[in-house]
């Protein structure tokens, strides 16, 4: 009898960390779906109907991300493509499209936002590695840039 009750406390127990670990990650999942531009059901909604005004500009830092992500789906529901010219920002309408000139070198490129970030420190944009490489981040990183959009 002994063994029966520790089996039942066993499954108290595991009901409880399992419904503690589960809470956390709709805490987590809440965060990310409070964000301007997510959307729930991508499948469904690749970009919102909403547009940026042409002609705007946002200055900071830029770095390139890919390997890692390349595959997987990104926040507007596309599958990312690392040798793509896409670009991660934190509130532009997916689908804007905005040309991106590095200051120290004066190279640029044109890409196209569908997914959301970056998340480090300050930075402005994460481009995809095609794009990186374009303007030379596969250099040095990071850089300060000017986005301007475009369309």
């Amino acid at each position: 009898m002994s063994r029966l009750k520790h089996l039942a406390a066993l499954a108290v127990v595991l009901g409880l960390a399992t419904s503690l670990l589960l809470s956390g990650c709709a805490a987590a999942n809440a965060k990310i779906a409070s964000r301007k531009g997510y959307v729930r059901f991508p499948g469904k909604h690749y970009a919102s109907g909403e547009k940026a005004e042409i002609g705007t500009k946002i200055e900071g830092e830029a770095s390139y991300y890919g390997p890692g992500f390349h595959g997987k789906l990104t926040a507007s529901g596309e599958t990312f493509d690392q040798n793509d010219y896409t670009c991660a920002h934190k509130t532009l309408p997916f689908g804007t499209k905005l040309k991106v000139v590095r200051k120290d070198n004066g190279e640029s490129v044109e890409v196209r936002v569908n997914d959301r970030g970056p998340y480090v420190g300050d930075r402005i944009l994460d481009l995809s590695v095609a794009a990186g490489k374009k303007i030379g981040l596969d250099k040095v990183g990071h850089a300060y840039v000017t986005a301007t959009v475009v369309e």
